[in-house]
């Protein structure tokens, strides 16, 4: 209660709709990392799950991803995911919670979590606001409000994340 400096505005925000089993977000992975290590902490990304109905073993991943997620890993699973994509293709669910163990996380607990699905509302409610704001498919940036397709093409998307990103860190700072 004795803080008297005003509170820094919250980082600005750049949601990441993404599908695991997506050859263009495995593609978006360059750009992705580019901009973590850029911006680091001064620039949220959040992961949002939008998947397809093409891709049978999408919605087991993006659930696969949440349990990463809470088990302290997040990106470093979607990336082992992504990075792997046609084995997922190939293998599904076996192959998810493989690459858990990989990374050293508790595999039997995503087992488990496939399962009994306690990640599936944190899916579907990523996947009921992406269809609300119009996004069609992967990968898919909302920055500042502003939309970004870049399952249509990956060209001069980070560019553009990069001139709103830093047009709205501008604005922060002032």
């Amino acid at each position: 209660m004795s803080d008297t400096s005003p509170d820094r505005p919250a980082a600005p925000v750049l949601d990441v709709w993404c599908e695991l089993q997506c050859p263009d977000c495995r593609t978006a992975l360059d750009d992705i990392g580019a901009l973590r290590a850029r911006y680091g902490d001064r620039l949220e990304l959040r992961l949002r799950h939008f998947p397809l109905e093409k891709h049978k073993h999408a919605f087991a991943a993006a659930q696969a991803a949440e349990e990463a997620v809470a088990q302290g890993k997040g990106w470093e699973y979607v990336e082992a995911v992504l990075a792997r994509v046609e084995e997922l293709d190939r293998r599904g669910e076996p192959f998810l919670v493989e690459a858990a163990r990989e990374l050293g996380l508790d595999a039997e607990e995503f087992d488990t979590a496939l399962i009994d699905g306690r990640h599936i509302l944190i899916v579907d409610a990523d996947q009921a606001e992406g269809k609300a704001i119009g996004v069609t498919g992967t990968p898919t940036y909302v920055i500042g409000g502003e939309r970004l397709d870049g399952g249509k093409s990956q060209e001069g998307l980070r560019e553009r994340i990069e001139e709103i990103a830093d047009r709205l860190l501008a604005a922060r700072e002032s």
